[in-house]
């Protein structure tokens, strides 16, 4: 793991700290776990925006959801 210099601002410090002292956990594990939670769903608004401007250039087409549940075997529920 590589360290990290992350000033926080003292609210957030302070409910950190509370969450640790509680649990016994550290505030490191914490952060960490913020960090991966937020990043994930970063992460997918980038890819949905990136294949929206896509679609809209022409470049990719979107499929409809009935031929995917099709493609699937899978039924929609009316």
């Amino acid at each position: 793991m590589k360290p990290v210099a992350l000033r926080l601002p003292d609210e957030v410090d302070q409910r950190l700290n509370r969450l640790a002292d509680r649990t016994g956990r550290s505030k490191t594990f914490y952060m960490i776990e913020a960090i991966r939670e937020h990043l994930d769903d970063l992460e997918d608004l980038y890819l949905a925006e990136q294949r929206l401007i896509d679609i809209q250039a022409g470049e990719s087409q979107a499929v409809p959801l009935e031929e995917v549940l099709e493609l699937y075997g899978l039924k929609s529920r009316d």
